[in-house]
């Protein structure tokens, strides 16, 4: 039997953190200097930078859930949304999916099915690729790129841009519901504003843990960074993408400031994504121990009810039905 693909990942994540590790032991009193010289208030506010942008994607992708027929609460959502932040924490692929499989099992009749629900990524990722797109020539002097790459860039992210929408357009079954909020203003206008909210507090971010460890970035170089960490994240680093990103762009002004910088990067966004991630947990903990036992009534039974069969119901209550009627139809009435 071959080893699974999620198996597959946490073994090239830890090997490739490993060499990283063993690149750099010959500097570690550098790297040691630049991480622990940022100062306590800096951390705090690129740890905060990248809740903000958790949270601000988390709407962004409500936005898409909705637009594609889904119902969920916000509350669900971004309770599934943080669950995704662990699993992204080895790979970008492996965090879309627990996001999605966490949004199905909390509420299955509440959400798109899952192809669409993957659809329904792909305007997120549009969006993300267009202003990587439209940054991309903070890549030509640190990667010595041809001029004309970031034309090349503009042009394939327009072409499948015009592909998304005669998708969207044509109305054809899973993927055109997951790109439903393409064919609306409203919900393209603000899918553009939650993700440029995002995008920008992860260049804030950037930006200061380079200053942090005395790197002289400009913001130019803080973009080139970020686009680097996507980038990479596609692939199985691990939690040493943001040190293979900073030293692959920032390298020629000190492999020890940049792997300093790359460090903060990681221990900053991990932080951020443990911290939502924790805030999910306590959250169901708390719904769950607010929610009342089956058996001491039926409005328990109620609550779990879907949200169209609940509110069916409850028109129904309000309209003239008695409170045993309501316990007969959800099969909780006494003897």
């Amino acid at each position: 039997m071959g080893i699974p693909r999620s198996g597959l990942t946490v073994v090239a994540s830890v090997v490739a953190s490993l060499g990283l590790v063993a690149a750099l032991v010959s500097k570690w009193d550098e790297l040691e200097a630049g991480i622990t010289g940022a100062a306590a208030a800096v951390i705090i506010l690129a740890v905060a930078l990248q809740v903000v942008a958790l949270v601000s994607r988390s709407e962004a992708w409500r936005v898409c859930v909705h637009a594609s027929g889904g119902t969920v609460s916000r509350r669900t959502l971004y309770r599934a949304s943080s669950f995704g932040c662990v699993g992204q924490l080895l790979n970008s692929q492996l965090g879309a999916a627990a996001r999605i499989a966490a949004l199905r099992r909390s509420a299955p009749e509440e959400t798109p099915r899952v192809p669409s629900l993957i659809a329904a990524e792909l305007p997120i990722l549009f969006v993300e690729a267009a202003l990587a797109a439209l940054t991309s020539f903070t890549l030509v002097g640190p990667l010595g790129l041809p001029w004309w790459t970031p034309i090349v860039c503009l042009v394939a992210v327009g072409s499948v841009g015009l592909a998304f929408r005669s998708i969207a357009a044509a109305k054809a079954r899973w993927l055109a519901k997951g790109l439903s909020v393409l064919r609306s203003q409203r919900g393209s206008t603000r899918l553009l504003g939650f993700v440029l909210i995002a995008v920008f507090a992860q260049i804030a971010r950037n930006w200061l843990m380079l200053n942090a460890v005395g790197v002289d970035a400009s913001v130019f170089d803080a973009i080139a960074v970020l686009i680097a960490v996507v980038s990479l994240g596609q692939l199985p680093f691990g939690l040493s993408v943001g040190a293979a990103a900073a030293v692959l762009i920032l390298g020629p002004h000190g492999v020890a400031a940049a792997t300093s910088a790359g460090v903060l990067l990681t221990a900053t966004g991990t932080v951020g994504g443990l911290a939502f991630a924790a805030w999910a947990v306590l959250d169901l903990m708390a719904v769950r121990g607010l929610a009342p036992n089956r058996a001491g009534g039926p409005w328990s039974a109620l609550a779990a009810l879907p949200a169209a069969h609940r509110g069916a119901i409850e028109r129904c209550y309000f309209g003239g039905l008695s409170h045993l009627q309501i316990t007969r139809v959800l099969g909780v009435a006494s003897a």
